[in-house]
């Protein structure tokens, strides 16, 4: 990421914590540095497990920031589409899908319809 982008990337993601673990501030900007470093090397590397694993690593972190305090939703939902989206590289970027999804069940059937993953116990 570029030198531009990457402090730009920083800054909203510390802006985040500062709002409910101010106290955690430095290490996340620690965290922030070593992460950079350790995605370069994966890339240059061409290793997509470590960059899957670096992602789902911040990943857990902001659904425990969530956790932490809920009313953060829309201001993290504001910075990932206007501040960290736009800063990936277009083949990077996911835009949410759209699904409708329509059913009919008659007599005793059953209708199993799915957006994404389904699991299904004890039918």
């Amino acid at each position: 990421m570029a030198t531009d982008a990457w402090q730009q990337a920083r800054n909203s993601a510390v802006a985040l914590w500062r709002r409910v673990h101010p106290d955690r501030v430095p290490a996340i900007e620690a965290e922030l540095g070593d992460v950079r470093e350790e995605l370069i090397a994966a890339r240059e590397e061409g290793d997509v497990q470590a960059e899957g694993d670096l992602a789902a690593d911040w990943q857990r972190r902001l659904r425990r920031l969530l956790r932490d305090d809920p009313s953060l939703a829309p201001e993290l939902r504001r910075v990932l589409d206007e501040e960290l989206t736009p800063l990936l590289a277009t083949a990077d970027q996911v835009s949410p899908a759209s699904v409708q999804q329509t059913a009919t069940a008659s007599g005793h059937s059953r209708v199993y319809q799915a957006g994404g993953n389904q699991t299904i116990r004890g039918v």
